[in-house]
């Protein structure tokens, strides 16, 4: 590849936007080392997702620890690979925390995620994908994850509230936010081509990529 958007590339979005099907893509784009969030590790989640309440802190725990050995296993890599590509930020571990766990359950996620001093690296590049909650419950069915099926439309109201906040705010690296819902990254060879295009051309600051209508600044 002439043209690379930096070393560590992540791509964000809530449950079924497709930032793991990108992440992969990308990663076989730029012959890259992928970073991976392997939900399927976390016994905790299926339990979350039928009940939401009983599982809600284990579950955040356990992908708090998860993450952050996976960014000091990152830190400890060969930092001269040219590009590392990840579907998680870090930094929305505490989204999160703060969307599924009461007060008193987040005051102690909270001291647990303070005292763990975690070094995580500052990505070159975020790439955040969007999607209206009925494209999102679609690839959710389409992609048949049992366990998923439970997941409720109020909750990923919720949860693509919080994102837009997040990243409402976000301006730890350049971020790229692009409308997913109308391209199909695991099928279409155009549609993954003409968002490569774009992220190849970011530089810094905040974007906005909507397919049809072009790369606005």
């Amino acid at each position: 590849m002439n043209s690379q958007p930096g070393k560590f590339i992540v791509v964000e979005g809530p449950i079924g936007v497709g930032k793991t099907s990108l992440a992969k893509r990308l990663a076989t784009s730029f012959r890259s080392d992928l970073l991976l969030e392997q939900a399927e590790e976390n016994p905790f989640l299926e339990k979350f997702y039928r009940n939401p309440g009983h599982s809600a802190f284990p579950t955040q725990l356990f992908f708090l620890f998860q993450r952050a050995r996976q960014m000091s296993e990152l830190r400890q890599a060969d930092m001269f690979q040219p590009v590392r590509v990840s579907d998680f930020l870090l930094d929305k571990d505490r989204l999160f925390a703060r969307l599924n766990l009461d007060q008193d359950e987040f005051l102690l996620y909270e001291q647990v995620y303070q005292r763990m001093s975690i070094d995580a690296p500052r990505p070159d590049l975020v790439i955040y994908l969007q999607a209206s909650v009925d494209v999102l419950l679609e690839r959710i069915i389409q992609r048949g994850i049992e366990y998923e099926q439970a997941i409720k439309r109020d909750y990923l109201e919720r949860l693509m509230d919080a994102y837009a906040r997040f990243f409402h705010a976000y301006d730890r690296s350049p971020l790229l936010i692009v409308n997913a819902g109308e391209i199909d990254l695991v099928r279409s060879q155009s549609d993954y081509d003409q968002l490569f295009d774009v992220i190849c051309s970011v530089e810094a600051g905040r974007h906005y990529f909507n397919p049809g209508s072009g790369f606005l600044v």
